[in-house]
């Protein structure tokens, strides 16, 4: 039986906005897919985000998540990376 994909909106913010240009993206993405799993599609996608792997945090649903949390069917997922003061 084929895997069926759920769909996800992700927040972007600060860098990773200014790296794609839109607040936000929507995915279809497989069952499963953890939020690791998109930060690994964005920086392979922009590879100049890999800097701030290490760095960011995540929400789901307005609650921090840690990176191998499972996404589910409509959730929204918000990288946070650090902003510094200016």
């Amino acid at each position: 039986m084929a895997q069926s994909s759920i769909t996800i909106t992700i927040k972007l913010f600060a860098i990773y906005q200014e790296v794609y240009g839109v607040p936000e993206l929507t995915r279809q993405v497989p069952q499963e897919t953890t939020v690791s799993n998109i930060l690994s599609e964005l920086i392979e996608e922009h590879p100049q985000l890999k800097k701030w792997q290490d760095i960011t945090r995540f929400s789901v649903n307005y609650q921090f998540v840690e990176a191998d949390t499972k996404l589910q069917d409509g959730d929204e997922l918000v990288f946070i990376p650090p902003v510094s003061g200016g």
